[in-house]
């Protein structure tokens, strides 16, 4: 049996991060993993998708991108050259020079600080360790819909790598997935249809950056279906031999191929987690204050929760380790940014002011149209700069950014959240002209006049 001080399950971005942060502090790490070591983000999320959307940008603008040289660039961001399968050999190579021990395999506890291996060969390693971390990410949700067995549906996998355009392409979700892969499909001419459950496409976000987001998709030639579930799939039934998706009104919308970006699932069923006292609810990991589900367990990631983002992966990786070395550390999760890619750009941070009044908070909202300031004129852009007040502490509980390159834009208003910035000190800010950001410092003055019980400019 080897030990070591921290055993990680997991070496997507929170694994990383915690292996790194744990062997610059000196302990013994090992890192597990079952695929690829770097996880989604570089090889099937983050890392594709955003090189595609760059593609699809500067092609719809005219530029010298055909899908060809798309592909080729995704190739070459992923690591997948002349290959169907990704090279995670930097990733290892990192971990393995930061003096972690990296081993390919199947993990699942045996009980307390115990920790079995199983590789492909067959063959079984037991690991002591002082502590573990869970950081097993996440997957693309399969849904029970009849008629989804007879064909090999995509999911964020397949979009993110296809080397070939679709004829067409159905996607069923309408949250970040859904939007961007729409948005980079449709600019290369793919006919694309998008069906969502809600009154509106990525409704996690606010109404206005929802409501511009589907603007441009349908600019683009995205068809938006709204108020619809799938019900079940027809396969090779329709128009040049596509599958046919009837839904639950009653229509039908065909693709010969479909996207599943409907929300993730975990996979811990096979960590045993039994053995150390643990039950799953909901197919979730129930985290603690310190990130802990048992005595020296910790989870970090997707699958801890609250929200789901590289970035917090890697923030929460790191906290991570800090706990199982002793440290007297908590994370916070009061400002937490959230960014969609596309074109245009949405980002947000905090509570939308329906959520701050559902918790008690007597908020306020204030909104700057971006198309009618300076930022709007010269760049020929829309958009909005929301902020949400709480009124009785004069501090912002929420943000949300919808405009050109508002996914920078939103990190004065994380640190403004996380600090509890006055807002008197925010809209006596300096902002450069003419940025978001200015439009930003915008809603900040209106609001502290407003509150001031002064007049609005």
């Amino acid at each position: 049996m080897q030990r070591f001080d921290i055993v990680i399950i997991g070496a997507g971005g929170a694994g990383e991060a915690a292996a790194h942060l744990a062997t610059g502090r000196g302990a013994s790490v090992a890192v597990i993993d079952r695929e690829l070591f770097g996880g989604s983000c570089p090889f099937w999320a983050c890392m594709p998708s955003k090189a595609l959307l760059h593609a699809a940008s500067v092609h719809r603008a005219g530029g010298d991108y055909p899908w060809s040289k798309a592909s080729d660039f995704r190739d070459y961001m992923i690591n997948r050259e002349g290959t169907d399968w990704p090279d995670d050999g930097g990733h290892v190579s990192s971990l393995e020079k930061a003096g972690a021990t990296v081993i390919r395999g199947r993990a699942r506890f045996a009980g307390p600080g115990c920790v079995i291996v199983s590789s492909e060969d067959g063959s079984e390693s037991e690991l002591e360790a002082g502590a573990v971390i869970v950081a097993v990410g996440s997957h693309s949700r399969i849904p029970d819909l009849p008629g989804l067995d007879e064909i090999e549906p995509w999911t964020n996998r397949q979009g993110t790598t296809a080397r070939e355009l679709p004829k067409s392409l159905v996607i069923l979700g309408a949250g970040p997935t859904g939007v961007e892969l729409s948005q980079v499909f449709a600019r290369y001419g793919v006919p694309v249809t998008v069906v969502h459950p809600n009154e509106r496409i990525n409704d996690k976000d606010h109404p206005k950056s929802s409501e511009l987001l589907a603007d441009a998709l349908e600019a683009d030639g995205v068809t938006i279906r709204l108020n619809v579930r799938a019900e079940r799939v027809a396969a090779h039934t329709g128009t040049e031999d596509a599958h046919v998706v009837y839904l639950s009104d009653g229509s039908t919308v065909e693709g010969h191929e479909i996207l599943l970006a409907i929300g993730r699932d975990y996979p811990i069923d096979e960590l045993n987690l039994g053995a150390i006292g643990v039950a799953p609810a909901n197919g979730r990991l129930d985290v603690d204050d310190r990130l802990r589900i048992a005595e020296n367990v910790y989870v970090a990631g997707d699958v801890g929760g609250p929200e789901m983002h590289t970035h917090l992966a890697h923030y929460q990786g790191e906290m991570a380790a800090l706990l199982a070395l002793g440290e007297d550390v908590r994370p916070d999760h009061s400002a937490i940014p959230r960014a969609i890619y596309t074109d245009p750009e949405t980002s947000s941070v905090g509570l939308k002011v329906e959520e701050a009044r559902d918790r008690g908070i007597d908020a306020a909202e204030f909104s700057v149209d971006l198309a009618t300031t300076a930022k709007g004129y010269v760049a020929e852009a829309k958009g909005h700069a929301t902020i949400v007040v709480d009124r009785q502490e004069r501090v912002l509980v929420g943000v949300f950014l919808a405009g050109p390159g508002v996914s920078e834009t939103i990190h004065e208003a994380v640190l403004a959240i996380k600090l509890r910035t006055p807002l008197s000190v925010l809209a006596d800010t300096i902002h450069a002209f003419p940025t978001v950001a200015r439009v930003l410092g915008t809603a900040f003055v209106n609001a502290q006049r407003d509150l001031e019980g002064g007049s609005l400019p």
